[in-house]
């Protein structure tokens, strides 16, 4: 039986104290430490776990990524993630984490991603095996169910651009 989670939610996690800025909660930086822990999972899940990297000789890169900061969390607080397969091609998957206080239940943080399967020795894209694919295809098809988050796609600029004198 595949597990076709919608959206993923198995990724936990807690805030270190050393990730803990001089304002007294989580530095911007590590948000994007834990956000990539998140997406090991999901990639591991989906069929791009570490010995199917070594056995084919493929990775990821990440093409593209977007932070969006809600509320803070501090230190020792529990996290929980989810993942969003928005989308997905031959080469890219596109997808999109957030980020919740796993107690309390607010969301803290969101991040949307494309990433890139790479061939290690070429250093180049290179289409995924088919049965990634073929998992990928399942995933997608349970995902489009769900709504879209309103963070996603976003673009970053000033309502009215400022003028100069």
């Amino acid at each position: 039986m595949i597990d076709l989670s919608a959206p993923f939610d198995r990724h936990r996690d807690r805030v270190r104290p050393e990730w803990i800025d001089g304002n007294g909660h989580m530095n911007v930086g590590y948000y994007l430490v834990v956000f990539d822990y998140a997406t090991d999972e999901f990639l591991a899940w989906v069929g791009l776990d570490a010995r199917h990297r070594r056995e084919h000789g493929v990775t990821t890169f990440c093409l593209e990524a977007h932070v969006t900061y809600h509320r803070e969390v501090r230190s020792a607080d529990p996290l929980r993630f989810t993942t969003l397969l928005l989308g997905h091609d031959a080469k890219r998957i596109h997808y999109f984490h957030a980020m919740y206080h796993a107690t309390a239940g607010y969301l803290a943080a969101t991040n949307e991603l494309m990433s890139l399967h790479v061939n290690e020795s070429t250093r180049r894209s290179t289409p995924m095996a088919r049965e990634i694919l073929e998992r990928l295809a399942q995933v997608q098809k349970a995902h489009d169910a769900l709504a879209r988050p309103p963070q996603m796609g976003r673009t970053i600029g000033l309502a009215s651009p400022p003028t100069t004198r």
